[in-house]
């Protein structure tokens, strides 16, 4: 498929913007994000906008690889209709890493059946498409011994901690994560509250709704700290306004063999402190 130089001014009734210049407009209306006439919606420009900021935070990654060697791998986990997946060979692997490979890894076997058709339409080779979970994905023999960058976009529940497990066993570079609702911290929370409520600090998930949002909220701070206390060096961030995404926590770690043992204590603390033990298996350190 062919990039269309003009593909900004035909699509959304002339709004000139949305789409870059190099970005094929026929992929696009493969993934359904531009209707058969070239045009965008509102669901669709904020589905274009994730994935082109995310394109921006992912790019340079995929360059310091590069740097190192030509063959680029690239796991996207839960990768759904794979927009991402997609999206990212189109503008990168297409014409920059024509060795490299994208893994899509979903469970739905339909979606990958589709985007495996349509990858051989694109004439895109380097994609493969796996119909396993994030967990079993990490002991399958389809995949590599070692991954350059592993990502999950909005990635439910603990599909998040199984895909940083992944990339720690595969010795990923570099990991970008969106994560998603996250259920599991907020029942041990839950499950603890009369112990914990001796402290005064249990008053900030005293209340249910405020045990599910600080459940998520330290979720993601007990993955960074994991992350740091395996030598990565982490930066939060937000992916997009507000407006777009409630679900909006962009958490991107490389791999810099920093030091290990401070974040590995205070991720110990945290647990400790919260009454959440039991999860030192889901958050474990080097």
């Amino acid at each position: 498929m062919k990039p269309v130089k003009q593909a900004a001014a035909a699509a959304s009734g002339g709004d000139k913007y949305d789409i870059r210049p190099e970005q094929s407009v026929e992929l696009l209306k493969e993934l359904h994000i531009l209707t058969r006439d070239g045009k965008l919606n509102q669901d669709s420009r904020r589905k274009l906008k994730q994935v082109y900021h995310l394109f921006n935070f992912i790019e340079p990654l995929l360059k310091d690889v590069q740097a190192d060697h030509p063959d680029v791998s690239l796991v996207d986990h839960g990768a759904g209709k794979s927009y991402l997946g997609f999206i990212l060979y189109d503008l990168f692997f297409k014409a920059n890493a024509p060795q490299g490979t994208i893994y899509g890894i979903e469970t739905r076997q339909e979606l990958v059946e589709r985007s495996t058709e349509l990858a051989a339409r694109c004439g895109f080779p380097g994609m493969r498409f796996l119909n396993l979970s994030v967990a079993d994905s990490i002991t399958s023999n389809a995949l590599p011994a070692q991954i350059d960058i592993v990502t999950a976009l909005h990635a439910c529940n603990t599909a998040t901690d199984d895909a940083i497990r992944f990339a720690l066993e595969k010795k990923a570079k570099h990991i970008v994560l969106v994560p998603c609702c996250q259920a599991e911290v907020a029942s041990v929370l839950r499950k603890n509250k009369q112990q914990a409520l001796k402290s005064p600090l249990a008053e900030i998930w005293r209340h249910p709704i405020h045990t599910r949002e600080f459940g998520s909220q330290i979720t993601n701070v007990l993955r960074c700290l994991q992350l740091e206390a395996h030598g990565y060096h982490v930066t939060v961030t937000e992916l997009v306004g507000w407006e777009h995404s409630m679900k909006n926590e962009l958490i991107v770690a490389s791999y810099k063999n920093l030091p290990r043992k401070k974040p590995a204590e205070r991720l110990n603390a945290v647990l400790a402190e919260l009454g959440l033990e039991e999860m030192h298996e889901r958050f474990y350190t080097a």
